[in-house]
């Protein structure tokens, strides 16, 4: 049995009428009379009545009439799900993206853009490391990362979707406090106690502090290490030493805490959208054209 033998049989059972019911389906009524003939022979059962003056369902045929629509309404169904998530409209996203990207108002917007025109799509988010962010792209596990600079393997393309201000993070108590309102030079923090992210945990921004520091001519001490940075402010808060961080870490209002501009010309923090380079995800590539709308890509 075939599908249009079911296709033949509902447009039969509809008109009543072998002559219309040819003409519906653009076939000749010979041939759609024969299909109805074996189609009765497989199935075992007589579904049309039939006389000189008029066609009618069998009980049978009244019978197999619901379960053939909901037959071709299910491969219907399957056919639309496929074009769906051919479209990038249907399936499972998951992106990895590192801890500072949602304090920018950037991206929030754009996933929440994305959930609005694909509603049916799941996005999976998980946070981590810009390194573990890389590495998750190169074996497949996720297939966008939003991530702040970091070397990356060939495979990878990288857009940059925003750069920002890098800000030192100080206690409210902290003598440099009054007077750097308008901001401070990282050389000002040379001989303080850092409070950071561990060199294990991946982050771009430790490789940037580090190259930063240098161009000031120090070497910072990292007096304490955080692996997230709402620690790292708290323990800044709490006298353990400076920071520093993107701008956009100046939305986490916590007590004890300022926030300085940082003089440095290259004290500005990248964020990047990095997706392999054969991308073959629908929904990615959505998701991907949809942040980058007016980003253009870095070049090599």
């Amino acid at each position: 049995m075939e599908l249009r033998h079911l296709r033949y049989f509902i447009a039969v059972a509809e008109e009543l009428h072998f002559g219309r019911a040819a003409q519906v389906l653009g076939i000749s009524q010979p041939p759609l009379s024969q299909q109805i003939q074996a189609l009765e022979a497989e199935v075992g059962a007589r579904l049309f009545e039939r006389t000189n003056r008029r066609v009618e369902l069998s009980e049978a045929g009244r019978l197999f009439l619901q379960e053939a629509r909901l037959v071709l309404a299910q491969v219907d169904k399957a056919a639309d799900v496929a074009r769906r998530a051919q479209l990038g409209e249907l399936g499972e996203l998951k992106i990895g993206f590192t801890s500072s990207a949602p304090f920018n108002s950037t991206i929030p917007q754009a996933i929440f853009s994305f959930r609005q025109r694909f509603p049916a799509v799941h996005l999976n988010l998980r946070e981590m490391s810009s390194t573990q962010v890389a590495d998750a792209l190169v074996d497949e596990s996720i297939e966008v990362g939003i991530m702040r600079p970091l070397g990356l393997p060939d495979s990878l393309s990288v857009v940059e979707l925003m750069r920002e201000p890098l800000v030192a993070v100080l206690s409210s108590k902290h003598p440099l406090v009054n007077g750097s309102e308008e901001g401070l030079f990282l050389s000002a923090l040379a001989l303080e106690p850092f409070v950071f992210f561990p060199r294990s945990y991946g982050s771009g921004l430790y490789a940037q502090l580090l190259s930063l520091a240098r161009d000031a001519g120090f070497s910072p001490h990292f007096a304490q290490e955080a692996g997230e940075a709402m620690t790292i402010i708290g323990l800044v808060a709490a006298g353990l030493g400076v920071s520093v961080l993107p701008a956009s870490y100046q939305r986490m209002r916590i007590d004890g805490v300022v926030y300085r501009p940082l003089l440095d010309p290259e004290a500005v923090s990248a964020v990047w959208l990095v997706q392999r380079k054969d991308q073959k995800s629908p929904m990615a590539k959505a998701f991907v054209e949809l942040l980058t709308r007016k980003v253009e890509p870095l070049k090599a």
